[in-house]
């Protein structure tokens, strides 16, 4: 069931890529995992669990980052980047059905933003609260929009 929300602002540690949507189930855990392990390295804790949020450009491609939040801003590395998940209203749509189709889940979002008349503020983001293994990212999968509702 679609819940609203609002998400405090959390600084993240991420890798950031441009790919191929086909490509994306894949770099996702191999993201996560070099992310953890850089805090790992560094001694540092995550925040909550691994997420993945995407951005689709205009030639087909996706730009995509994925890894933790952290308690406060790392530093750049060869690899791993500051970032953050922005703060405001947020719809939050729970994916636990293994039989079921992420795209599923993404079309209840598409439907209550249609229904209810809010509107999307930002990119998407997916929080994996199964970790992410080498060939997947989990069944329970809770994804965030940020919103807005329709002034009349």
């Amino acid at each position: 069931m679609p819940q609203v929300r609002f998400h405090s602002e959390e600084p993240t540690a991420v890798r950031r890529t441009v790919l191929d949507p086909e490509q994306l189930a894949d770099w996702v855990p191999s993201a996560c995992a070099t992310v953890a392990e850089h805090l790992r390295l560094h001694g540092i804790a995550p925040a909550g669990y691994p997420f993945a949020r995407y951005h689709a450009l205009p030639d087909g491609e996706i730009e995509a980052e994925a890894g933790f939040p952290v308690a406060a801003p790392v530093t750049d590395s060869d690899q791993i980047e500051p970032s953050k998940l922005p703060a405001g209203p947020v719809l939050a749509v729970w994916h636990t059905d293994p039989d079921q189709q992420l795209a599923e889940t993404y079309h209840t979002v598409d439907d209550w933003l249609d229904t209810t008349h809010a509107a999307p503020t930002g990119d998407r983001w997916e929080v994996y609260h199964d970790l992410p293994t080498c060939d997947r990212v989990g069944t329970r999968i809770e994804i965030i929009q940020p919103i807005t509702f329709a002034t009349t």
